[in-house]
């Protein structure tokens, strides 16, 4: 199952794209990493899950 990889932060709204920094939870919540450099715990403000830095995907060769 591939990740669905969200084009932008769920708090702010800038662009996560496929090739850049995101973060993500076990839910795939979204969140740029500024955003994720406020939550207490580095904690998914939705579901309390640990945030891990999303995989990067290569761009269309």
């Amino acid at each position: 199952m591939a990740l669905e990889m969200r084009d932008s932060c769920e708090r702010c709204g800038t662009a996560t794209p496929p090739t850049g920094t995101a973060f993500i939870c076990s839910f795939e919540c979204t969140w740029c990493s500024d955003c994720v450099d406020t939550f207490p715990g580095r904690a998914c403000p939705n579901c309390g899950g640990d945030l891990q830095r999303r995989p990067s995907r290569r761009p269309a060769a």
